[in-house]
């Protein structure tokens, strides 16, 4: 792929070979972001397992400290006094039929969808619409759960789902470039941690290949393994 002349600059400007600690990292990124919007940090953490194998699958959430920067548009599934301590919880949208016609009809103008037990007989059968742009609640994740106030709640404070992908790498954004740069490597900090706590027993070797953090159209930045192996401890 040809690079852009914005790309090359950067790689003028970066050192791309260099391993840096998280704190060196953000603080790149941020002085070199020279885009017209305000891009997020992202982080790719190629991990020592093989996601085939379903034990070996590292699927969870955690609640960053500083939040995403994102204005996330929940949707609650529910019914009866659920929705209004839904509503009053922060959700953008809460019912029962109505929104379940609205999404057969192909509505998904929304980023999350938590709903209660009861509710996810019918909600399960808009799985064709919901897989596969990621909006099933499910209660690995707690968007299922019968306290659909503090659901939405961790939701709104900046909780994120992730999992391996085929190759080995968990994809996430950790933030809005725009913060402070303490605030963006605890953000990172605490995704790392959580990360750690869910190594599978059956995972051999190293688990932490490698850990890059970019901002949305800036170069990739390689974390030092040794600062990486601290912070998880």
């Amino acid at each position: 792929m040809k690079e852009s002349k914005r790309v090359k600059e950067l790689n003028k400007k970066i050192d791309t070979a260099k391993e840096y600690s998280l704190l060196e990292a953000v603080t790149t990124l941020k002085n070199n972001s020279s885009v017209k919007f305000t891009e997020s940090l992202d982080a790719a953490v190629k991990l020592g397992v093989d996601p085939k194998y379903a034990d070996q699958m590292v699927r969870g959430t955690v609640t960053l400290p500083n939040g995403t920067g994102k204005e996330v548009k929940v949707l609650a599934i529910t019914r009866g006094d659920n929705i209004e301590k839904a509503l009053k919880a922060g959700a953008d949208f809460a019912g029962f039929e109505e929104y379940l016609e609205k999404i057969k009809a192909g509505w998904t103008e929304i980023d999350v969808i938590v709903a209660t037990p009861d509710s996810m007989v019918e909600l399960g059968k808009l799985g064709r619409i919901l897989g596969p742009k990621g909006l099933m609640p499910n209660p690995k994740s707690g968007t299922v759960s019968n306290d659909v106030a503090a659901a939405i709640k961790e939701v709104k404070a900046g909780k994120i789902e992730f999992r391996v992908e085929k190759a080995g790498i968990v994809h996430v954004s950790l933030g809005k470039l725009s913060f402070d740069a303490e605030k963006l490597v605890e953000n990172a900090k605490a995704f790392l941690q959580t990360i750690n706590k869910l190594k599978p027993s059956s995972s051999k070797g190293t688990y932490f290949k490698s850990i890059f953090l970019s901002s949305t159209m800036g170069v990739g930045l390689q974390i030092n393994k040794d600062e990486a192996a601290f912070t998880v401890k």
